[in-house]
């Protein structure tokens, strides 16, 4: 990841796990690479492996928020947002993307909008 290569650091942690599927250093690691190459589904599905295993980890609940929150699924983003942030409340990064979030829903309320997905015209 420090090289700015994050589906190469992804496809080595993915080895990783392989040789040590317990470890939940190199699954936090993992869902990070995923999340920074954009691959937002792939990190989600990371982030829950973390949370199945250490379902306290704050920082696996705010990185299944932000995962959610790319993939429009507003509701998901809040829940695990709220979570990351009631866990970690100094955490200001917590609470501007549960802020963000909490906005996008509002709006969304407000327009009379879908509260997840791609808006269509």
């Amino acid at each position: 990841m420090e090289t700015g290569n994050p589906d190469a650091a992804a496809q080595l942690l993915e080895r990783v796990l392989d040789a040590e599927p317990s470890s939940q250093t190199a699954l936090e690691s993992l869902a990070r690479a995923r999340f920074d190459a954009r691959r937002y589904q792939d990190a989600a599905a990371a982030f829950n492996d973390l949370l199945d295993a250490a379902p306290d980890n704050d920082y696996a609940h705010f990185g299944r928020g932000l995962c959610a929150w790319h993939l429009q699924q507003f509701e998901t983003a809040r829940d695990h947002l709220a979570l990351a942030f009631v866990m970690r409340p100094q955490r200001a990064e917590y609470a501007k993307a549960l802020a963000q979030v909490k906005a996008t829903i509002m709006a969304r309320i407000d327009g009379d909008l879908p509260l997840n997905g791609p808006l269509t015209s």
